[in-house]
């Protein structure tokens, strides 16, 4: 019988007893049970997916370590900026340089210069303002954390769907962020790494990625720095909005004239579209193009329901307008040319804010800009190029208005009225009878009108010519001033002494270089139309000569004390009052009979002037004034093209008469105070037909009392006295060609005169300065 092998089977209780526990007894042997699952998939579909599996973990493993790493950085950068922040007060004026306000003769703001700037809390903000800012720059500006996803993300869709860069264009940016922005990330201007202010502000502006990145820190740190309002009040004090206005309360004085707290929904959204493009929206370059983007602001509003329909419909029907003065933009040349005559450090590049009063009218400047604008419109050809400048004055030098070219509301451009140095031409030549009248020549003294000839070492003969290239002989100084002939004058020049001309001439103001040739008289030498005005204006003062000036005072705001006073006006006494007097009287006549007649004022307004016209005609002047006001015209081309057969006694002469006639209407007639042809008494010309001649015979006139022993000490006590339209006094006339004389000039050697001394004490010229005509 055969063994059995294997492992028997047992059935019931097994004789020997089972040694192992009874948990080794139930536990299942587990590579059984496996052996039992039956495996999903094949080799290829379990390798697809164990790779899935191990990228996700390392993905997943990768992505919150990535963003615990991010969140680390950025509460350690956030934390950085928080910690460097000042008190939100700090960072309301983040200018580099001050203001400077300019105030007209009566007090009125009229131009503005630098970043002006007018802190303002929020409280002193109108409500209406803040919802017009936060509905065109941030809507969900309360509801976020200074960074807006959603914001970038529809900006970067809309700037890919038109065609540009992501970051191009519109950037997303919070109100937070923008506040960011302005601060600079704040990186303070540092003079050693950049070239100016605009080079630091142009870098801080501009959008890179990286610059986007640094604005996210520093927009949480705005946040849990300050509160909402603190960031929108930054917000609203740091941003330009055009025209050198720095926060909304500095551009609602400058465009409005009023407070930002009394601002309407109209001017609330004009100034919050101000935010896209400052200078390109600015209501004084373009006001419709600033109410068409006031009407978008305001549609932005009655969307997020700060204003209902009614308020829409009535803000739409009654636009936001310009300030009068803002409007006018009245002086720009004028407040120029002060800027440049102050001290640098107080004017163009002072850290302060500045306010300066001056001398500015602006009824005077409105009016000299219409009457030039209505003469360009009427008289001149549609299309030219030819420029004009104006300057009305004072007697004492205060400039009243300057217009430096045709386009009168520019800031920053080439004054022509201070700038542009051009030949004087006939208008010089009242400087020469000064200076022949001082040396005791008389308005009647007589003086060939002839070809004249003049041999020039080193450049060979000269001859000046007459414009109409006709002569007259024999003629008084009068006529040969009222008439501009060129012969005479010369004639006369060359009596008195070049270097006497010269001197005269320094003495009323000529700052530049004079020629020593024999054209010094025929206004070769080159000058501004400001000196000009200002010269004419010595003649004006009885002899006196004038610095004309603009600036009354300075002062730096909150400064009890002005750092600056007056810084021009009357001088010193250039040739007697009584040698004033006369010219004026013959400059009446210029007027009256001679070049100048298109200059005359209606009511017979006395006034004197003279005209000047350049060779080939590249300049034309005319230069007058009347018992209120001194002013000067000059007209020409930039590149000195001549004017077509435009002389000093045509459009100047009529520009200047338009001027004048509309700065006197309504102000009183005032006498120009002349000295007769031969110094015996005063002409006071009234402007009611026939002058009044004031002797030592008139002691019932007021004047009488102050000149009657003056006179008799000049003329001995018995001499003859002219009668008011009589004969002019006869005086001895000379051979042709021979220099003039007169009563009290020496006789001529050689063809030169010997000056005839003036005494110090010429009674009659104390008498005038004594009661005031200087």
């Amino acid at each position: 019988m055969r063994r059995p092998t294997g492992t028997p089977t047992r059935r019931g209780k097994s004789p020997v007893a089972d040694k192992r526990s009874p948990a080794a007894q139930a536990k299942p042997k587990r590579h059984a049970a496996a052996k039992a699952k039956p495996r999903r998939g094949n080799v290829v579909t379990r390798g697809v997916a164990g790779a899935v599996s191990l990228v996700w973990r390392v993905i997943w493993g990768s992505f919150w370590r990535l963003a615990l790493t991010v969140a680390l950085i950025l509460f350690g950068a956030s934390a950085y900026y928080y910690s460097s922040l000042p008190e939100a007060s700090a960072l309301f004026d983040g200018r580099a340089r001050g203001s400077v306000t300019m105030l007209d003769r009566d007090g009125r703001v009229f131009a503005w210069r630098g970043e002006t700037f007018g802190m303002v809390s929020s409280d002193k903000i109108a409500p209406v303002l803040k919802q017009a800012v936060i509905a065109t720059e941030d809507r969900r500006f309360y509801s976020h954390l200074g960074v807006d996803p959603r914001g970038i993300a529809s900006a970067i869709r809309i700037n890919l769907a038109e065609g540009r860069g992501a970051l191009e264009g519109n950037g997303g940016s919070t109100i937070t962020q923008q506040v960011a922005k302005l601060l600079c990330l704040g990186e303070s201007f540092d003079p050693t790494q950049w070239k100016d202010e605009a080079e630091y502000e142009a870098e801080c502006r501009r959008t890179t990625l990286w610059r986007k990145v640094k604005e996210v820190p520093f927009a949480l740190a705005l946040e849990a720095k300050y509160g909402k309002d603190d960031i929108l009040n930054i917000y609203m004090n740091r941003s330009y909005l055009g025209a050198g206005a720095r926060g909304f309360e500095a551009a609602s004085q400058r465009y409005f004239n009023k407070p930002a707290v009394d601002v309407n929904a109209a001017e609330a959204a004009m100034l919050a579209g101000l935010l896209k493009a400052p200078s390109y929206y600015a209501p004084t370059s373009n006001l419709a193009r600033a109410q068409d983007r006031a009407n978008i602001i305001l549609g932005l509003m009655r969307r997020e329901g700060y204003i209902d329909d009614a308020q829409l419909a009535a803000a739409e029907a009654e636009p936001a307008r310009l300030s009068r003065a803002a409007a006018a933009r009245a002086g720009g040349y004028f407040a120029d040319w002060v800027m440049e005559s102050g001290p640098g450090f107080l004017t163009t590049e002072t850290t302060e804010d500045v306010t300066i009063k001056t001398t500015f009218d602006q009824r005077v400047q409105r009016a000299a800009e219409r009457a030039l604008a209505q003469t360009f419109e009427e008289k001149v050809k549609a299309g030219s190029k030819a420029e004009a400048a104006v300057v009305v004055m004072s007697a004492d030098g205060a400039v009243r208005a300057m217009i430096g070219g045709r386009d009168s509301t520019v800031n920053g451009a080439f004054n022509r009225a201070t700038q542009a140095k051009r030949q004087t031409g006939s208008s010089f030549k009242p400087f020469v009878y000064a200076a022949a009248l001082e040396q005791g020549y008389s308005p009647d003294s007589r003086v060939l009108d002839a070809p004249l000839t003049i041999n020039i070492p080193g450049s060979g003969p000269w001859s000046p010519k007459n414009y109409t290239r006709n002569y007259r002989g024999e003629i008084t100084l009068t006529t040969a001033l009222a008439n501009s002939i060129n012969t005479s004058t010369i004639r006369l020049q060359e009596a008195v002494g070049r270097d006497a001309v010269r001197r005269v001439a320094q003495g009323f103001g000529f700052a530049h270089d004079l020629t020593t040739s024999p054209s010094l008289g025929l206004g070769v030498s080159e000058s501004t139309l400001l000196e000009m005005t200002g010269a004419y204006a010595g003649i004006r003062n009885g002899g006196r000569s004038v610095r004309p000036y603009g600036l009354v005072e300075l002062r730096i705001d909150g400064d009890d004390q002005p750092l600056m006073g007056q810084s021009g006006g009357m001088g010193e006494q250039v040739v007697s009052a009584r040698a004033a007097g006369q010219l004026i009287f013959m400059m009446e006549q210029v007027i009256a009979h001679g070049t100048g007649g298109r200059a005359k004022l209606p009511g017979d307004r006395p006034v004197a002037g003279k005209t000047g016209t350049t060779s080939s005609y590249r300049d034309a002047w005319f230069i007058g004034f009347t018992g209120q006001y001194v002013t000067g015209v000059w007209m020409g081309y930039d590149d000195n093209t001549p004017l077509n057969d435009v002389t000093g006694g045509g459009l100047p002469a009529e520009i200047w008469q338009a001027v004048m006639a509309e700065i006197h209407d309504g102000l009183p007639v005032e006498p120009l105070l002349t000295v007769t042809p031969d110094g015996s008494g005063v002409v006071i010309a009234t402007g009611e037909g026939m002058p009044k001649v004031v002797t030592a015979g008139s002691a019932n006139d007021p004047l009488a009392a102050a000149l009657a022993s003056a006179i008799r000490q000049q003329q001995g006590g018995g001499a003859p006295q002219p009668v008011p339209g009589g004969p002019a006094p006869q005086v001895p006339a000379v051979p042709p060609g021979t220099v003039p004389r007169t009563p009290g000039a020496s006789t001529s050697a050689g063809g030169q005169a010997v000056p005839a001394a003036v005494p110090q004490g010429d009674a009659l010229s104390e008498a005038l300065r004594n009661i005031g005509i200087n």
